[in-house]
């Protein structure tokens, strides 16, 4: 049974999908290797995304009839995610992969996010990277922890002067500060800790 054939979480997987449709044989177990790898081996969620991208592109174009280099793919990549390319460059490149016959947004609607990637690798290979969970984003916690610890200590010192004077009249008191983060694209917002267990917003794609 091919990738595309299982769900994710009740949604088909676009990753598994693309692996299919495109005949990408071994290269779900390639993402799956280099992202739960440790050290230099490990890649990032993006750089998987990326290198999936030009694998989907490549084969795209060879379809097409077209040899292109790794320099030609990467423009095609960079171009269609918006990726530091100007309007000129996307406009020339779309009319001549339409001159070859390649449907730039058909083509376009293929290239998958480093979400879609994560989901891909969690939801339908099962993978996690444990250093990744137990380190980084412990790190990160706990450096969110300790600034709104700070926070927290400087308000309650600062507070506890003023009422001592005769600026301000003010009984027993607590500080209490909610670190939220709000993502502005799916209009989601979580606590620190909230969204790292998640592991992202609701941004994630199928």
């Amino acid at each position: 049974m091919g990738d595309a054939e299982h769900d994710t979480g009740g949604r088909r997987s676009k990753v598994a999908r693309l692996v299919d449709e495109y005949d990408l044989d071994g290269v779900g177990a390639e993402l799956e290797a280099r992202w739960t790898a440790t050290g230099d081996d490990h890649w990032s969620l993006r750089d998987l995304a990326t290198h999936f991208n030009h694998e989907v592109v490549r084969e795209r174009l060879y379809d097409a009839g077209m040899h292109p280099s790794e320099a030609e793919v990467e423009n095609v990549v960079r171009s269609l995610t918006g990726d530091g390319t100007g309007a000129a460059e996307q406009t020339q490149l779309r009319r001549r992969l339409e001159r070859e016959g390649v449907d730039i947004d058909d083509l376009a609607g293929d290239v998958v996010t480093y979400q879609a990637v994560r989901s891909y690798l969690q939801d339908y290979r099962g993978a996690e990277y444990e250093r990744e969970t137990s380190d980084r984003l412990d790190t990160v916690s706990n450096a969110v922890q300790k600034l709104r610890g700070r926070l927290v200590s400087v308000t309650e010192t600062k507070f506890d002067q003023l009422r001592n004077t005769s600026h301000l009249t003010l009984g027993e008191f607590r500080v209490m500060v909610d670190v939220r983060i709000f993502c502005t694209e799916c209009d989601s917002q979580y606590g620190v800790s909230e969204l790292l267990t998640a592991g992202g917003c609701d941004c994630d794609e199928a």
